[in-house]
């Protein structure tokens, strides 16, 4: 079985990627490779990796007493307490009732408010969100600031009742406007007092301070005909605080900086977080409706509060309790509170749609042969 040096070597070696960078952690191991032009220390966009860390902060105001799972989140935002809903998923826009309960805080940190990705992108009011308020995902500069933001948000249905469906995205964004508006603190501010430094999280954050830029990748994406493009460069998006700090996919970090926050999950919370927030975050919330509804994004598994939780051995890695996720801009990050496995792989190359690539799916193979204490990552798949 390749090791996983010559597993990243080999996708920079045909041209699929510039370079990664790949981590996988259990018990005192820690096996780190890096194939390019970068290092354990390059700093990455990590994307929906960011929905982790956002649930995270929701759950330390959960933790102490500031807001109840079961509040409604129209007492901190107003602009979302009495929303509409499509009649039915295919209405057009306009044809609306109203909603028949109040969203809740349990329903932003489970993606289950009514607002996100659906399956079918077609939808008018998914089409409605995706080229409106929920575009430009990874383009920082570009979103308007928070409360014009949310201002055009409550103009857009929600596609289900609160609490009806599983829908990606949009409910992390939320969430970090939510703890903005219980905190009066900016999120970035939030964070790195609450997690980034006791954590020792040295390089997290929005943006990528110019002595740092250095260490910061290139952002590319695939073309059609093959090949790859400069889609952002270390002088470009990151380098300066946007507007909009997005709690779905704002944060850029490192291999070592994600460790320290799996480690927070795997100790339930080292006091930063309870160990019932932790159980709670890392636990399935879903019906089994709702996962099947989201089978685009998850694959047959379950969702936590900002990631998935497997619970179908449907691949080698799928192990029940697995939780993380996957980032647009190529990156994964899991945990397995099980094994205490941690792997995480960093790329800096676009995904194209949900579905994971190859290269994800072989890192993932050998990480749960490293990780289950078998050596040999072997597997199906």
């Amino acid at each position: 079985m390749a090791g996983l040096r010559e597993i990243l070597g080999r996708r920079v070696a045909d041209g699929a990627l510039p370079a990664a960078v790949a981590l996988v952690a259990g018990g005192d191991h820690v096996e780190v490779a890096a194939a390019g032009p970068v290092g354990r220390d390059s700093v990455f966009r990590i994307a929906s990796l960011t929905k982790p860390v956002t649930a995270a902060a929701v759950l330390a105001l959960v933790d102490e007493g500031r807001i109840g799972l079961a509040d409604p989140v129209g007492r901190w935002l107003p602009e979302l307490a009495a929303p509409d809903v499509v009649r039915h998923p295919a209405a057009p826009v306009t044809d609306v009732v109203p909603a028949e309960r109040a969203i809740t805080v349990e329903d932003l940190l489970s993606s289950r408010a009514g607002y996100g990705f659906p399956a079918d992108f077609s939808l008018p009011a998914a089409r409605l969100l995706f080229e409106g308020v929920q575009s430009h995902p990874l383009e920082p500069q570009f979103r308007a600031a928070p409360d014009e933001w949310l201002a055009e948000l409550a103009r857009v249905p929600l596609l289900h009742q609160p609490g009806e469906s599983w829908l990606y995205n949009t409910c992390s964004d939320l969430q970090g406007l939510l703890v903005e508006r219980v905190t009066g603190r900016p999120l970035p501010e939030f964070l790195a007092e609450r997690f980034f430094e006791p954590l020792g999280m040295v390089d997290t954050g929005f943006a990528v301070p110019a002595g740092k830029l250095g260490r910061f990748t290139t952002l590319y994406r695939p073309l059609a005909g093959g090949g790859l493009e400069v889609a952002d460069e270390p002088g470009g998006q990151w380098s300066r605080p946007p507007a909009f700090p997005s709690g779905a996919g704002g944060l850029v970090s490192t291999v070592d900086d994600l460790l320290a926050f799996a480690r927070l999950l795997l100790d339930g919370g080292r006091g930063l977080l309870s160990a019932e927030s932790v159980r709670r975050m890392t636990t399935d919330q879903l019906t089994a409706e709702q996962r099947e509804a989201g089978r685009l994004f998850l694959e047959g598994q379950g969702w936590g509060y900002g990631g998935s939780v497997d619970v179908a051995v449907v691949d080698p890695w799928n192990v029940p309790g697995r939780y993380g996720w996957v980032g647009g801009s190529g990156t994964a990050a899991h945990l397995v509170p099980a094994t205490r496995g941690v792997a995480i792989l960093l790329t800096q190359v676009c995904m194209t749609g949900p579905t994971p690539p190859p290269l994800m799916r072989e890192f993932w193979r050998y990480a749960a042969g490293v990780t289950s204490g078998s050596g040999d990552g072997a597997g199906r798949g």
